[in-house]
């Protein structure tokens, strides 16, 4: 799980960037209009279109009176999605190019579609060439523009958990986009974590599964401590007044400083942190990135990560999973030997822990796709395409 708000970090996350509804290909923007409004899916506003970039269809789908896992329901339930390329329907009529990509913790899916995964994975002759593949961006609930506790109901906001992500990206993408089996799904840090989800409560529901800068076991450790270090931090505050607070509680501004450090790299911090004056202008800084950040919003996502555990089914997974992570990521922290010794128990199991460099950000390398993207292309060969016309095979 991360956080990104350092440098140009920080605008992969917060970019204010909306993106057209036009989709690339071949099929026409009001040919695609008039299908999602017949599956029950609004489209985004003409003022939101203007703001946007072209590429990206953005639309949101509706569920009305949806009851979560915990019991508790929301009358209107919107997830918000995006999507790239055109779908490509085999001799049944199925679509049977789409791959999902899943966003981090605190992200959405204008994180992924940022110039920098546009450039390594999405453009021509790239892993996942738009020309090839139809690209599945959701917003996550609680997340983006998706329904979330910061919309107005604050700490009256429906309890949700990983496996209510899981249902939802599911839901969205058999009942609103009718794809009967996904081609491949591709997650980042939540997003991975879900991915392993998808692989063991949908075995047969697509070819491949990669997952980045995350574990097949539950939340614990340090990735728990920091956890409530920063919960307990929001919910001790005065200001928290129950979920009720006006302005961000100054437990939340303070404690987002550990987020910081655990999602960064040992290395570039020793490099960019050399003494006191700089690091009390870093903590200045990360006050005013946690102040764009609502604390009911965070707390929800960091909790609703509990119910979060696929060890014990690891050894049925069917799909080809292919795992990514970073040696000097602090959250998954190598010298723990997980995927070296869970991974086997998958029938097709493959994994990678990719040496960090002097120019990896550890957790953060997520949003350096062009140091990963080779991984990318081995796994879309490894589950049976041709590598892009003329790409470079590693």
């Amino acid at each position: 799980m991360a956080i990104l708000h350092s440098g140009y970090l920080f605008g992969v996350l917060c970019s204010t960037l909306l993106f057209a509804s036009t989709l690339s290909g071949q099929v026409s923007a009001h040919t695609v209009t008039q299908t999602l409004r017949e599956n029950g899916v609004s489209m985004p506003s003409a003022s939101r279109d203007r703001q946007a970039v072209s590429g990206a269809v953005q639309a949101d789908a509706c569920f009305k009176n949806y009851k979560f896992r915990s019991g508790e329901t929301l009358e209107r339930l919107r997830i918000h999605y995006a999507t790239l390329g055109t779908p490509h329907r085999n001799a049944k009529g199925d679509i049977d190019n789409a791959v999902l990509v899943l966003h981090w913790t605190d992200a959405d899916s204008r994180a992924l579609l940022a110039p920098s995964f546009m450039k390594a994975l999405y453009n021509p002759g790239r892993p996942l060439d738009t020309q090839r593949y139809y690209l599945i961006f959701v917003d996550n609930v609680g997340h983006g523009q998706s329904s979330k506790p910061s919309d107005g109901l604050k700490a009256g906001f429906p309890n949700y958990s990983y496996g209510d992500l899981v249902d939802l990206q599911h839901k969205l993408v058999t009942e609103t986009l009718g794809i009967k089996r996904l081609h491949a799904i591709l997650g980042m840090s939540m997003g991975g974590m879900n991915a392993w989800q998808w692989a063991e409560a949908y075995p047969d529901a697509m070819d491949g599964v990669m997952p980045v800068v995350s574990l097949p076991i539950k939340v614990s450790g340090r990735n728990l401590l920091w956890r409530h270090i920063v919960t307990d931090a929001i919910r001790s505050d005065p200001e928290w007044k129950g979920g009720n607070y006006i302005d961000p509680p100054c437990g939340w501004l303070q404690s987002y400083a550990v987020l910081r450090m655990m999602i960064d790299s040992v290395v570039h911090l020793q490099e960019t942190l050399p003494d006191g004056p700089v690091t009390d202008e870093f903590i200045k800084k990360t006050h005013k990135q946690a102040a764009q950040i609502d604390a009911n919003d965070i707390l929800y996502s960091l909790k609703s990560s509990a119910d979060y555990d696929p060890e014990p089914g690891l050894s049925k997974i069917k799909t080809k999973l292919f795992a990514l992570n970073f040696s000097d990521d602090e959250f998954n922290p190598e010298e723990l030997h997980v995927l070296e010794r869970l991974v086997p128990k998958i029938k097709n199991g493959r994994y990678v822990v990719q040496p960090g460099t002097s120019i990896s950000r550890g957790h953060l390398t997520m949003a350096q796709p062009e140091l990963w993207a080779q991984h990318v292309a081995a796994f879309m060969r490894w589950i049976g395409d041709a590598p892009p016309s003329g790409a470079r095979v590693n």
